[in-house]
């Protein structure tokens, strides 16, 4: 299948970058279509750990072109500091290649972000604070600064320079500190040299390598319920992780896509406000938590825990049309004598298994259980289907037959090779 699209199916921290580093073994260009350095992907091999925010997750692979695409919005200090430690660390990243068409992220797109996270008071978004909303803002706006004007040292120059004095008018109003024009024009012109050899027309790039038959990987970052459009608004990020976001964040149209992975874990987590139906605030919640070790890549906040929702999941297949799933983090239930999974929703009283689509009525909603006997053993040595409690088959036989495609992949750890084949 010569383009496949891997997706967060819930609310991100899914472990999509295990999925893709094990997919990224068959695919010849690993391409990141969203998103920016809000994002954390983690790849453990062995006694390595990995943890990438613009970098796509197969550089890891000699054989992988990775690409950052047009889609993105590029903090060239993070993207810089990613590339010097995976050099360090025997990665190449000579091989990297960023689309001239990606927006770049400023210091002054991160005060905006501060400014507005902070006049919010009580009612934050719980955005990260790293400009990545700002910077999509004047993408839309028709004001942002491309990729492609470093190549033009000079004309970058002074776009900076505009830029930065506007927005210092802006975030003096808003009562912020100014930035230093100077220093920030010194500061970027240096980066803008530094990424001169990286710069590429990834669209042709791109469909060069379809019509050589390459495998192309689209990696989203974030999530299908921090989509922009289609998440719990809002309390979302600014851009669209869900598959049609692919297409238009890498330039590859949507007939050449064959493989549309969503990836979800065996239970479900969130970080920031915003609804969440099967969140558990009792000891369950506590361990799912400190079990999963689930604490942010990026920026180490603690998440919220609770059960599996397949109301969730049914919701993520429609708006993806995912062919597959990948389930991570089975493991992690192993020491529960019950597990359950959220089948349906209750509102005002009555039953619905579809999916609210306004963020209010979602904090409204009760969760509908299937409760199930846990299993009881440890899973991490576990590699073929066959080897699987009954107990552990019978939760997937159900996520199965709740959400209507099949699971392909089941994690039962943190390495790269601690996962089994579920499903042909």
């Amino acid at each position: 299948m010569p383009v496949t699209v891997v997706v967060g199916a819930q609310w991100g921290d899914e472990g999509k970058a295990k999925i893709i580093d094990l997919l990224s073994k068959e695919h010849t260009y690993v391409v990141r279509y969203q998103g920016g350095h809000n994002a954390g992907h983690t790849v453990v091999v062995g006694d390595e750990r990995y943890a990438l925010q613009l970098v796509p997750s197969g550089v890891l692979y000699d054989h992988v072109v990775p690409v950052i695409a047009n889609g993105v919005v590029v903090d060239l200090p993070t993207l810089f500091h990613e590339i010097d430690t995976l050099e360090s660390r025997g990665i190449s990243c000579a091989g990297l290649k960023v689309s001239s068409l990606a927006h770049l992220i400023f210091p002054w797109h991160q005060a905006h972000d501060a400014i507005a996270e902070a006049m919010r008071g009580d009612d934050k978004i719980g955005t990260t604070l790293k400009g990545i909303g700002p910077a999509y803002a004047d993408k839309a706006r028709r004001v942002g600064i491309r990729v492609g004007e470093v190549v033009d040292l000079d004309a970058f120059a002074t776009s900076v320079r505009a830029r930065a004095l506007a927005e210092n008018l802006l975030i003096e109003q808003a009562g912020g500190e100014p930035i230093d024009v100077d220093e920030v024009v010194d500061t970027f012109i240096e980066h803008a040299r530094r990424l001169q050899p990286y710069v590429a027309d990834t669209v042709t790039l791109l469909h060069r390598a379809l019509a050589e038959g390459r495998e192309i990987l689209l990696e989203g970052a974030q999530a299908t319920f921090l989509d922009l459009d289609h998440g719990t608004y809002p309390y979302v990020t600014s851009s669209n992780p869900t598959a049609g976001g692919a297409c238009a964040g890498s330039g590859l149209g949507p007939r050449d896509v064959d493989r549309i992975v969503g990836i979800t874990k065996a239970y479900t987590t969130r970080v920031g406000a915003g609804p969440f139906p099967s969140e558990l605030t009792d000891g369950d919640g506590e361990t799912l938590v400190d079990v999963g070790r689930e604490y942010g890549t990026v920026t180490g906040r603690r998440r919220r825990a609770g059960w599996l929702d397949c109301v969730m999941l049914r919701q993520a297949v429609r708006l993806n049309s995912l062919t597959e799933v990948a389930l991570t983090k089975l493991d992690v239930l192993d020491g529960f004598d019950t597990v359950k999974v959220c089948t349906g929703y209750r509102l005002d009283g009555a039953e619905i298994d579809h999916y609210p689509d306004r963020a209010e009525v979602l904090a409204r909603v009760e969760p509908v259980y299937a409760e199930l006997p846990g299993w009881g053993t440890s899973l991490a040595a576990t590699r073929e289907r066959g080897e699987l409690p009954g107990e552990a088959r019978a939760f997937l036989e159900l996520v199965e037959a709740q959400i209507g495609v099949p699971v392909r992949v089941v994690g039962v750890g943190a390495d790269r090779d601690d996962y089994l084949l579920w499903s042909a």
